[in-house]
């Protein structure tokens, strides 16, 4: 059927086999989304969300334009119908192309229904119903219900009212119920005096419509009408609300222990909640600080170490007493100076060359059937004097270690010598004129490391 002046009329929106399967894309592998109970419950109210969707898809700005013209046509109860002056009229601070893309859009969605032989518009019982819904949770969220079950107890009492509660709208106000109780017990245990507050007030509200509930519950648990499940919902329902009621005694219980442990400001009769409570009032609490700092705080940029550190370096330096300008020093000779220390550099080379040359060492005798013989090791240190024996025993205990031999040097390359240094706990006195005696110990050729390093 055409409209001459407000567009055509859309057909009524059905769902398809191409939006069946862009439903089950949303599913796993195997499972079929008809198997499934809440899509079928969801499937068979298609009219009503296409409603919803109809009113509430896009933008903030066009789902107010389009309430505003659907709620301008309900609220006039003087006529069922109008035409398109009527509406021009009703709705003339509109602009003419946004009123009639919106009655467009509400006509093709069933919420407008065109009278083609009358010419004239008509609201449906399904969009009565949507504003109904609707306005019931606008004037509940204007309403002072900071436990905010105005609106689910209106639903559970106006089903009620019909013989047509179901259990979805006992469960919404179960969960709902079971939502505030842990709020209060999580309040209670935080020990925040001003959250315990805040909490009880909303606890009181909550009580408030758990009287007002109760009746309703009453009729449900004894209509016989109602189902198992019903009364199943409704039970649970009034264990919640006696949860509920029975916090009193946690509130006050919390609330007295806070009075306890309350820190007052000396004699002033002020206490550290009535300073938060002052805080807490100031919007701007910056603004507390005008007139109370006679210049801004500078900021600091280093630490108090390294302030005492140039301190101590500028108290101890050596200041000049000339202040004027000085010509160059006259040029003086380097002074002589006499190294008295051991040359320890050419004495480790001396030694690395000693060792990693089992010829020239003289104290390995021929590999016996059991393979080499251990050397005792103060064949191999001495002779020598007392300095030099000493640092070349101190040398010992890196031959095959792994950390060192990793490296780079002479005494890495001390490390990497196939020789195996193997000391015990017992001395040994020696006929020697500048070392009376000496730990036993013995080297060995390590066969399995190879030749010595000699690089």
């Amino acid at each position: 059927m055409m409209e001459t002046t407000a567009g055509v009329a859309a057909e009524p929106l059905t769902l398809g086999q191409d939006d069946h399967d862009s439903l089950q894309a949303h599913f796993q592998a195997g499972i079929s989304a008809d198997e499934i109970e809440q899509v079928f419950h969801l499937k068979r109210a298609q009219p009503t969300l296409q409603a919803f969707t109809a009113l509430f898809h896009g933008g903030a700005d066009g789902v107010l334009i389009r309430l505003l013209v659907l709620r301008e046509l309900a609220a006039d109860t003087a006529t069922t119908a109008f035409s398109r002056a009527d509406i021009n009229q009703k709705l003339a601070y509109l602009l003419p192309e946004s009123l009639e893309t919106v009655l467009t859009r509400l006509r093709s969605h069933s919420l407008l229904a065109w009278d083609a032989q009358a010419a004239v518009y008509r609201v449906t019982p399904m969009a009565r119903n949507v504003l109904a819904s609707l306005d019931t949770l606008l004037a509940m969220g204007q309403a002072d219900d900071d436990a905010e079950m105005g609106f689910l107890l209106s639903q559970v009492a106006g089903a009620q009212a019909v013989g047509g509660v179901t259990v979805e709208q006992l469960k919404h106000l179960l969960g709902r119920l079971v939502e505030l109780t842990e709020e209060f017990r999580d309040a209670i245990a935080s020990g925040s005096e001003f959250r315990l507050r805040t909490s009880q007030a909303k606890w009181h509200m909550a009580c408030d419509w758990v009287e007002k509930g109760s009746e309703i519950l009453r009729a449900i648990t004894s209509d016989e009408r109602a189902d198992a499940a019903t009364h199943k919902a409704a039970q649970a329902i009034g264990r919640a609300q006696s949860a509920l009621l029975n916090m009193q005694g946690m509130f006050s219980r919390a609330l007295n222990q806070i009075e306890r442990q309350r820190v007052h400001l000396g004699q002033s009769g002020l206490s550290t909640t009535d300073v938060k409570r002052w805080l807490l009032a100031h919007e701007d609490l910056s603004s507390l600080a005008q007139g109370a700092i006679d210049r801004p705080v500078m900021p600091l940029f280093i630490t108090p170490a390294e302030m005492i550190d140039v301190a101590e370096t500028e108290l101890l330096a050596e200041r000049s007493a000339s202040t004027g300008p000085t010509g160059l020093p006259q040029g003086e000779d380097a002074p002589l100076t006499i190294n008295d220390g051991p040359a320890i550099q050419a004495e480790l080379d001396d030694w690395l060359a000693r060792l990693a040359d089992f010829a020239n060492l003289g104290n390995f005798p021929s590999f016996s059937e059991h393979g080499p013989k251990a050397v005792p090791i103060q064949d191999s240190l001495l002779p020598a004097s007392f300095a030099v024996a000493s640092y070349r025993a101190s040398m010992l205990p890196l031959l095959g270690d792994a950390a060192e031999a990793s490296l780079q040097g002479a005494t890495a390359q001390l490390a990497r010598l196939p020789i195996t240094f193997t000391p015990t706990d017992e001395m040994v006195q020696l006929n020697d004129p500048n070392v009376f005696a000496m730990s036993i110990a013995t080297l060995s050729l390590d066969l399995e490391s190879g030749p010595a390093d000699d690089k």
